[in-house]
């Protein structure tokens, strides 16, 4: 299987300016996704998606110069993820190469366990599903079976539509959020304007590796965590 890496990395970060370059530890923000990519071996190819000339310049340092600019459409606030996969896959097409599937790796949430990338691609693989992404459990106190939402008349009802609320713990069935670190999707599911399709398979992530860099005080977390886990 043909696999394209897509580490997309804006430039006009606000909660923390030019984080995709700026050091955490003593490297670039991209670079632990660039790196997580390098060492992959059911990856075929990376991309460095941006619309920033400071990033590419840091991408190419670390040996993955963009092949092009992103167009200045394509890095707005309100721009999405998929319409980003979806230049990098016309990109490629229109030299003629094709890949069966499109990993995105957002800089964002950096750490990944060694080997966790190809785990995941194997397992994407092997289930012939649309699309996997990488998850963590959530709390049972946050389960979605014990969450409510608003009727019009302001009372209260089960957050999944049932009557009856699940009274214990040990029944709930387990309930997952998406991290952020993978997506893996295949390219005829993207073309249609989805990162996930029908079938979506799922690996789950180590909890002790999970940020997800937005603010500064997530920058901090960041900073935190690299002291504690190996890379």
């Amino acid at each position: 299987m043909r696999v394209l890496a897509v580490i997309p990395a804006r430039g006009g970060s606000k909660g923390v300016p030019k984080k995709n370059i700026k050091l955490l530890g003593n490297i670039p923000l991209i670079d632990y996704s660039i790196n997580v990519a390098k060492n992959s071996k059911l990856i075929t190819q990376i991309l460095v998606s941006t619309d920033d000339e400071e990033i590419a310049i840091a991408a190419e340092v670390s040996g993955f110069k963009p092949p092009f600019i992103r167009p200045l459409e394509l890095a707005q606030d309100n721009s999405t993820s998929i319409s980003v996969v979806k230049h990098a896959i016309d990109f490629y097409e229109s030299q003629n190469i094709y890949f069966d599937a499109v990993c995105l790796l957002q800089p964002t949430s950096p750490f990944r366990e060694k080997g966790f990338v190809d785990s995941a691609i194997q397992k994407f693989i092997t289930s012939n599903s649309d699309s996997l992404i990488s998850v963590l459990k959530i709390p049972h106190e946050y389960n979605p079976h014990w969450a409510f939402v608003e009727n019009t008349n302001g009372t209260l009802k089960i957050a999944t539509g049932e009557e009856n609320i699940i009274p214990r713990r040990q029944d709930l069935p387990k309930a997952y959020f998406r991290d952020g670190s993978i997506y893996i999707t295949k390219t005829s599911v993207l073309k249609k304007g989805t990162f996930f399709g029908k079938n979506i398979s799922f690996i789950e992530s180590n909890p002790d590796y999970y940020v997800n860099i937005d603010t500064m005080d997530d920058w901090i977390k960041a900073e935190n965590l690299l002291q504690k886990i190996q890379l």
